[in-house]
């Protein structure tokens, strides 16, 4: 199983129809036992099991690093994934949340969790943020053999370091977070990039995993914001080709040309092209960035053009 299952169909188009040789998104039921017990079943795409089923775990918090694996099997049908600990006593959370994500996405959290703010002061500039945008789309080859995926990756700002896709959005952070753990790559500091809407759950294992910047191809959803907001994240979303929106934290994006909007549509001159102190920006959470208008022009989104 490799996420696509080739299927005919037909296709209606000028008044004509035509029978093609197509495919569509593969989709199976994934169990997670951990040290001889279930822990979880949910829906996903098929390949690479072992790295989702590590990053589900590394982000509900039931392992720290790959020291704390003594054993991972996948089952021939690629249907269950066994983990066993190096220890016996852990303890396995009863409480299961159904959240928002595609799929059926589950985790063992709820927002009460503490987390500290994020102080990382790095930073992306505007145009990387469109390239990696791009970069992103070159790279969802699940996607562009079917459609109905998800894809998300994470970057130095430079470069797409590990890319995932899944039908679940949700699904496609717990895939980074395991090839980055079977690749030894520290994510903090690091920029998730993504094709889908930022939830909470999805803000949730990006404060985890110590991302300051989430970059999303559409929407956010205003508990996302929320959360955004006490945990100091930059949240950029609705990436097209030469626009973007920032809803929190505008700090981290760089604007080479200096052309930067508040909110209302006032430009405010910059002399390195960025906003000029955290502590001013942090109000500025619904300010619209864009590199290509005059300021008080109208926004409007546009197709993102590859």
């Amino acid at each position: 199983m490799n996420g696509i299952d080739p299927i005919p169909y037909y296709l209606y188009e000028d008044q004509h129809w035509q029978e093609i040789q197509g495919a569509v998104t593969e989709e199976i039921l994934l169990c997670i036992h951990v040290n001889g017990r279930e822990l979880v079943t949910f829906m996903c795409t098929p390949h690479n099991p072992d790295e989702l089923a590590l990053g589900f775990l590394r982000s509900e918090g039931i392992i720290s690093n790959m020291e704390d694996v003594r054993l991972l099997s996948v089952s021939d049908r690629g249907t269950c994934v066994d983990v066993w600990l190096n220890y016996s006593n852990v303890e396995l959370p009863n409480r299961r949340i159904i959240t928002s994500g595609c799929g059926g996405g589950v985790t063992f959290d709820d927002l009460s969790l503490r987390l500290e703010p994020l102080n990382n002061s790095g930073t992306i500039a505007s145009n990387q943020v469109f390239e990696r945008m791009h970069d992103l789309y070159q790279n969802a080859y699940l996607y562009r053999a079917a459609q109905g995926i998800h894809t998300s990756a994470l970057s130095d700002g430079e470069r797409l370091l590990v890319v995932a896709e899944d039908i679940g959005r949700h699904n496609t952070i717990d895939r980074l977070l395991g090839k980055a753990m079977k690749q030894a790559l520290d994510t903090r500091g690091l920029v998730l990039i993504t094709t889908g809407r930022v939830s909470s759950e999805m803000l949730v294992k990006a404060a985890k995993m110590g991302i300051p910047i989430v970059v999303s191809r559409t929407s956010s959803t205003s508990l996302s914001v929320s959360l955004a907001k006490i945990w100091n994240i930059t949240l950029v979303g609705y990436v097209r080709h030469n626009s973007l929106r920032v809803y929190t934290a505008p700090h981290r994006i760089v604007i080479p040309d200096n052309q930067l909007f508040r909110a209302g549509g006032s430009s405010q001159p910059g002399g390195v092209g960025c906003y000029p102190d955290e502590e001013t920006n942090l109000e500025l959470n619904k300010a619209v960035v864009s590199g290509s208008r005059a300021a008080g022009t109208p926004w409007s989104p546009s197709p993102f053009e590859l």
